[in-house]
């Protein structure tokens, strides 16, 4: 399973909560792989998306949260994704 988060730099909200987003994807998923993706390096990928807005969160390729997903939030698709997809565990 692939998690990127689309940003861009300088973006502090992105910043403050990469980490934390991040190392819970590590937890919920085994083996998870987690990208940075700076929008405006790569903006025809970001378009291709669907990313309107950052920052945001896509997974596998497919726009999951058009804005920072809450921990909470995060986690249970993450594990619906995983259960459904045969991911992880």
């Amino acid at each position: 399973m692939k998690v990127e988060l689309f940003q861009t730099a300088g973006c502090k909200r992105c910043a403050a909560a990469r980490d934390e987003l991040k190392a819970l994807a590590e937890r919920t998923v085994p083996g998870v792989e987690w990208r940075i993706v700076d929008a405006t390096a790569e903006v025809d990928y970001a378009v291709a998306v669907g990313v309107m807005s950052l920052p945001a969160v896509a997974v596998d390729g497919q726009l999951v949260f058009s804005s920072l997903p809450t921990s909470d939030q995060l986690s249970r698709e993450l594990l619906r994704r995983s259960q459904v997809g045969g991911h992880g565990r």
